[in-house]
């Protein structure tokens, strides 16, 4: 009786997971669209076989337009960025020229004239984040799939 019950409390908690998981997966979904909107950018749908999510760190999107556009968004735990899909063949290669822009713009900021705390502050982020970025760039376990 008592491994029943602790087998449909895992069933249970699995459960939950999953939901969490979809629902932090459809927030992110939803910061990506209104991200590329706020930039006069309107999505139509989202390829979902060529997006990758590795909640709660990262959501990487390639977001199609009407207008047969596409682009990379990523959101997650970092500040949410586009690129056009152009600029990377693969979400892999997206990640990566996420991660290799951040450094440049943290670069840019750090090396910019009058620099305030809050943009110290970004550039700090933007480089902690691209070596996160990189990180999961180089890890051929997330890229199996």
């Amino acid at each position: 009786m008592s491994e029943q019950l602790t087998q449909l409390q895992q069933q249970e908690q699995h459960a939950e997971a999953e939901q969490q998981r979809a629902e932090w997966v459809r927030n992110q979904y939803q910061k990506a669209n209104q991200y590329l909107a706020g930039k006069g950018i309107i999505p139509d749908n989202v390829a979902v076989t060529e997006s990758r999510y590795l909640p709660p760190l990262v959501a990487l999107w390639k977001l199609n337009t009407k207008d047969k556009k596409s682009f990379w968004v990523i959101s997650g735990d970092l500040p949410t960025d586009h690129m056009p899909f152009s600029a990377a063949a693969t979400a892999r290669d997206a990640m990566r020229s996420f991660s290799l822009n951040w450094q440049l713009k943290a670069e840019n900021i750090i090396n910019g004239s009058a620099i305030d705390k809050t943009q110290q502050d970004f550039a700090n982020l933007l480089v902690n984040r691209a070596q996160g970025l990189y990180e999961l760039f180089e890890d051929d376990a997330i890229w199996k799939s």
